[in-house]
């Protein structure tokens, strides 16, 4: 079984490897050690407008996307967005501003992330419309490790929302799930499709960071964060590599 799962995930990350255009992805896991909870996630782009963003982590744990150029700036309506927020045990990571109705939705008796997410669709980017993808982690629910989410069109078409979640009950150690955005390049971009594929997580953050980060595709990378959650006692720490 453990071999098994160790040529499935490297299977999967070789094709990351040769796709040009994965769009923005989630990877969630556990670390080798089994101590802590991992979410990487990564932004690309290939217009001037898209690739003209960068991290930038706040003192409280937050995490935003921020204008590199200013003054190059012509549509900041799904490029600038905190993909990561978190509200006691919970850590949110998402490739757009759901991760503001998450958080708003947590902060209220009985909200959820699902809760939340019914109240959003797709991005309103025809004729991609790009798929949300979201994920949880939340320590003090017990009855899953973590949550992955895509909330994505039917057929490129304004029909209908498709809306998937994905609930692990078990973290594995040295490996996660992946979600992205799109399955490669293409126009209109083809909407990332299946489940959530295992990946390995070898190593510390420092290596995650860099492992990841020297998978992506040279010209269409932006930024990258790993955000490590320690299970014994939730202390959680931000990595982030921004393109040079």
């Amino acid at each position: 079984m453990t071999a098994n799962r160790a040529a499935q995930a490297e299977q999967y990350w070789t094709k990351l490897q040769q796709n040009v255009y994965p769009g923005r992805g989630i990877v969630i896991g556990l670390t080798e050690d089994g101590q802590q909870l991992v979410q990487v996630y990564w932004i690309m782009g290939r217009s001037e407008n898209s690739r003209n963003r960068v991290f930038i982590a706040e003192d409280n744990g937050f995490l935003r996307t921020e204008a590199k150029d200013p003054a190059k700036l012509t549509d900041p309506s799904l490029i600038i967005y905190y993909p990561v927020r978190h509200i006691k045990g919970a850590h949110i990571v998402t490739n757009g501003d759901q991760t503001d109705t998450i958080f708003e939705e947590l902060q209220k008796h009985g909200g959820t992330f699902e809760s939340a997410l019914a109240k959003r669709t797709y991005e309103p980017d025809a004729p991609n419309f790009t798929p949300r993808i979201s994920g949880l982690v939340d320590l003090s629910n017990k009855q899953f490790a973590y949550k992955l989410s895509i909330l994505k069109s039917a057929g490129n078409t304004e029909d209908q929302t498709l809306r998937h979640t994905f609930t692990y009950e078990k973290a594995l150690p040295g490996y996660g799930h992946v979600i992205h955005t799109y399955e490669g390049d293409g126009n209109p971009l083809p909407s990332f499709d299946g489940e959530p594929k295992l990946v390995p997580l070898k190593g510390d953050a420092k290596q995650i960071a860099d492992t990841y980060w020297g998978m992506l595709n040279e010209e269409n990378k932006i930024s990258l964060l790993v955000k490590t959650i320690r299970l014994d006692d939730g202390a959680s720490e931000l990595l982030v590599i921004n393109k040079e």
